[in-house]
């Protein structure tokens, strides 16, 4: 008889951290943070970002956007911030609810019209720009538990997720040259 082999979990987050977290933003719910970051064009469409004191994260555009295709787009990165904030909301509440997880995957899909070409293009008044939809898939393994409480753990991510709600609401916006 062969033994059964059962895949070790991911990397588990601390527990009573995720607790904290949680009765902190219980106890003061109406707390806003303001997220900065800076984008450096190194030349062509090659841009360098940095987040707190973080290394530089590239983004170019692929050679048919004119780019040198050294780094995913401004929208890939877009989706990649959603793939990684909806995993994040997967893990967080699994840990929350006892549910050990052995894989975890999110692959996107979003459909995006480029032929405004950053204003130089299709300049219809009426096209509507940016993305306008996005596919989440989710491959969630977790030995013993049933598919519909894996569902209610992408449902609640869907839910709950800042990006996903960036992607889902208006959200205003200025821009200002400075001194």
């Amino acid at each position: 008889m062969s033994e059964l082999i059962i895949p070790s979990c991911l990397r588990p987050i601390d527990t009573d951290g995720l607790n904290k977290l949680g009765e902190a933003g219980k106890a003061a719910p109406d707390t806003i943070k303001t997220l900065k970051s800076k984008t450096v064009l190194e030349g062509q469409f090659k841009n360098l970002n940095y987040v707190r004191d973080l290394e530089p994260i590239v983004v170019d555009e692929p050679p048919v956007l004119l780019g040198e295709d050294t780094a995913p787009n401004p929208s890939e990165m877009a989706l990649l911030s959603l793939g990684s904030c909806l995993s994040v909301g997967v893990q967080a509440n699994a840990t929350n609810r006892g549910i050990p997880l052995t894989k975890l995957e999110v692959e996107l899909e979003g459909d995006i019209n480029i032929t405004a070409v950053w204003g130089t293009g299709d300049l219809d008044p009426n096209k509507k720009l940016g993305v306008t939809e996005v596919r989440a898939f989710f491959t969630i393994e977790s030995p013993g538990t049933p598919k519909e409480v894996l569902e209610e753990l992408v449902a609640h991510a869907m839910k709950w997720s800042p990006v996903a709600n960036t992607y889902l609401n208006a959200v205003d916006m200025s821009g200002k040259l400075v001194d």
